[in-house]
């Protein structure tokens, strides 16, 4: 199988014309490499010499450093090429005029891991919008969904827990690329600014990050591997509960668990029809940070056997409410802030439905709560194809 060309190999192979004279921003972390791991800010410099003149970081900073959520980067200066380096999650999310006074065209160039709460997407649609506001173009360099192009999992975001974590109504898995998303945002939710997607070559839906022959570099430090990825659709519910995800160990979300946890009682819980393509393996360990920090905490692994048929989503969902039931006096949901916000149940947010939160409460069976979304994520299937790039 031939290795996956990302947009940024493609855009430096063959650069436009258009942009041989433009004053150009980059919106970039350390994911954002070729084939052999150069970074994107050598090859544009080298491609487009002395045309660089500003580079932008998403969240976690632009060298990836920082571990958690509502930790902001401040602005600081490139010391090589001397230009300056703008956050986007520091003293504003969204670029500001001052921010994109000194381009012409912004290029972004962010490895996406194909979860809604993921917020490099959001920094994204913000860019989008201010480029509209402020007559700017763009370009998004395409990178492979690291969970597949096909696979949709869960509910679509209602309006009510929209936040940095949830801009817009897609699932929690939504198996597109971030070009596809691009293209998506910009004429569903009539943004309407100038945007081109560069494409990868040798990339299809069916493919993991295993398969396209690119190397994984961290997109931020809570994701150090392909596998990480995989779970984190269903994973990232426990960032709204005391019950650790993992952070503060070697493998977030792939390990979670708390003091608290009855192994057996929570394992006995579980239908078998949730752990088709994974297994649940049972594991102590010791954060060194962040939840339990200095706690043995007692847990899973999980390890995903057979990506085709292991849901996340509803793995998670289905543990959740078993933690709940066997240690209600234990179990805690998060309280705010979250994500700047400061009244919302951060589950609410993750999850992005209110009644949702409710219903695992109330201990409902999780078939009936996964057929109240299944009409709105069937209506997200069928739009997302008119943006598919991709066979």
């Amino acid at each position: 199988m031939p290795k996956v060309k990302t947009g940024l190999e493609n855009l430096i192979e063959s650069p436009p014309d258009e942009m041989s004279k433009q004053r150009i921003g980059l919106l970039c972390n350390p994911a954002s490499v070729s084939g052999n791991l150069t970074h994107a800010v050598s090859l544009i410099q080298k491609t487009f010499p002395g045309q660089l003149a500003a580079l932008y970081a998403p969240q976690h900073g632009y060298f990836a450093e920082k571990q958690d959520n509502m930790i902001e980067s401040e602005d600081m200066v490139n010391p090589e090429l001397q230009i300056p380096v703008f956050s986007l999650y520091g003293k504003t999310r969204v670029p500001t005029r001052e921010m994109f006074d000194p381009i012409d065209t912004i290029i972004i160039d962010l490895q996406d891991v194909g979860t809604r709460v993921y917020t490099f997407i959001y920094t994204m649609s913000y860019c989008l919008e201010s480029a509209r506001r402020f007559n700017k173009k763009v370009v998004v360099l395409d990178r492979p969904n690291p969970v597949g192009g096909n696979k949709v999992e869960g509910n679509i975001l209602k309006p009510d827990c929209k936040s940095f974590v949830g801009r817009f109504p897609i699932p929690m898995r939504h198996g597109m690329t971030i070009g596809e998303l691009a293209q998506f945002f910009n004429d569903v939710y009539d943004i309407g600014c100038d945007l081109r997607v560069i494409r990868m070559k040798n990339w299809n839906r069916n493919m993991l990050f295993r398969d396209t022959g690119l190397t994984w570099v961290p997109p931020s430090p809570n994701l150090p591997t392909p596998d990480s990825a995989m779970v984190y659709p269903g994973q990232v519910l426990w960032e709204g509960t005391n019950v650790s995800e993992g952070r503060g160990t070697t493998q977030p979300f792939e390990l979670f668990g708390a003091p608290y946890w009855n192994l057996e009682k929570i394992r006995e819980s579980l239908p078998e029809s949730v752990l088709s393509g994974v297994i649940l393996r049972p594991a102590a360990f010791e954060p060194t940070s962040n939840k339990w920090s200095g706690r043995l905490c007692n847990g899973f692994q999980l390890h995903v056997t057979d990506p085709e048929t292991y849901g996340s989503y509803r793995l998670s969902l289905q543990l959740l409410q078993a933690v709940i039931s066997h240690h209600p006096d234990s179990f805690q949901w998060k309280s705010p802030p979250y994500e700047y916000e400061s009244e919302k149940m951060p589950i609410d947010l993750i999850i992005g439905d209110r009644e949702i939160r409710k219903k695992i409460n109330n201990n409902e069976h999780l078939e009936d709560i996964e057929k109240s979304w299944q009409k709105d994520l069937e209506a997200f299937r069928i739009i997302r194809k008119k943006f598919y790039l991709y066979s």
